[in-house]
């Protein structure tokens, strides 16, 4: 079924201009059947490594897009582009450009303390994901507007609300069965040279999309627990 859409243009300076907004209110009893299912079923994600080569539909990575792109943001300026990358050369291209980079980072330039961060993880400089996987979608940051005749206006709280998007990207992603990993090289400057990106956007992720493997390992690792990470006043 097709969502209805109508396309966005610049609302700066524009009047406020407020329409009703009237949600069906939730029995409590769904409501707490809902949450339940899905803490379940978020509880279950993982970030994968090993990713089968199997095509996987467009269109559930299209809405999975679509849903990370109804994020709040800092004045409604929706400051993201993602970059969905299907080919395989230029798959090829980012992966090549990205080892390079992870070589020089794990040979010395993160440190000991950063790789005894990412020890338990069992992560190296070599990442097949970025060619096994059949999509990669490169998430920029769009630090400000820029318009067609070259005129530029502040973008407000990118990194938030980049974040926030990314957050649901990988949610949407998993509650539609697939996985996906947050990938960032560093430095990153190499992506919008590969994709060709303007100047007012900054890479901020790499994320391969698939199926796992058939022989997919994970680490074995330990979430926090709610009363952990939750403070109740």
């Amino acid at each position: 079924m097709s969502v209805p859409t109508r396309n966005w243009t610049p609302t700066h300076g524009d009047p406020y201009r407020p329409v009703p907004y009237r949600p069906a209110r939730m029995d409590p009893a769904e409501s707490l059947e809902r949450a339940a299912e899905l803490r379940r079923r978020m509880d279950e994600r993982r970030t994968v490594r090993q990713f089968s080569t199997d095509p996987v539909p467009d269109q559930v990575v299209y809405d999975a897009i679509a849903c990370a792109a109804t994020a709040p943001s800092g004045a409604h300026q929706q400051p993201w582009t993602f970059v969905l990358v299907k080919d395989a050369d230029v798959r090829r291209s980012i992966r090549e450009a990205a080892e390079q980079e992870e070589r020089r980072s794990y040979e010395g330039r993160l440190g000991e303390e950063w790789l005894a961060a990412l020890r338990p993880l069992g992560t190296d400089e070599v990442k097949p994901h970025l060619t096994d996987a059949p999509h990669l979608i490169v998430v920029f940051e769009q630090r400000y507007w820029l318009g067609d005749d070259g005129h530029k206006r502040k973008h407000y709280y990118v990194d938030e609300s980049v974040g926030i998007a990314v957050g649901m990207l990988l949610s949407a992603l998993h509650l539609s069965g697939l996985a996906a990993l947050i990938h960032t090289p560093s430095p990153m400057r190499f992506l919008s040279q590969v994709l060709g990106r303007p100047e007012n956007e900054k890479a901020f992720a790499v994320i391969p999309v698939g199926y796992p493997a058939a022989d997919c390992d994970v680490p074995d690792l330990v979430r926090k627990t709610l009363p952990q990470v939750m403070v109740e006043v």
